[in-house]
């Protein structure tokens, strides 16, 4: 079983409600934007990223999921681009480095890079394996 780390980018994540063809939503940018920053070498150069359709945070745009087994979960949303998109995705980065190198998925609060301390967010437990009960 493969324990890599998986970063799953809400490509459909607008935070200017428009539908115009030239004007891709902020998810969509914000993937671009990690892709470029992990080509260009930043760190969590073995994560695996996966763009979604969507991850139902629609108000509360834009979203990730971090996701390994065996380990806690992390779903975040309403994350800014407000400081530029360059500057989130590196945030995201780091912190995908930073759940990658522990070892149960668990990331202290005051860790989590600064953009990144949204009031959205969930960590859920990794599935154990089901335990026989006894008759």
């Amino acid at each position: 079983m493969s324990n890599k780390t998986t970063l799953f980018v809400c490509q459909s994540c607008r935070v200017e409600h428009s539908e115009a063809a030239d004007c891709p939503a902020e998810g969509t940018k914000l993937l671009q934007h990690i892709l470029n920053a992990q080509e260009a070498g930043a760190k969590a150069c073995d994560l695996e990223i996966q763009a979604t359709g969507c991850l139902w945070t629609c108000d509360h745009p834009c979203a990730i999921a971090l996701s390994s087994p065996d380990k806690s979960t992390y779903v975040l949303a309403k994350i800014s681009v407000a400081e530029g998109f360059e500057k989130t995705a590196e945030a995201i980065l780091n912190f995908s480095q930073l759940y990658s190198d522990s070892k149960d998925g668990t990331i202290p609060w005051k860790q989590f890079p600064e953009v990144l301390q949204t009031e959205i967010v969930a960590r859920v437990p990794p599935i154990s394996p089901l335990v026989p009960q006894e008759s």
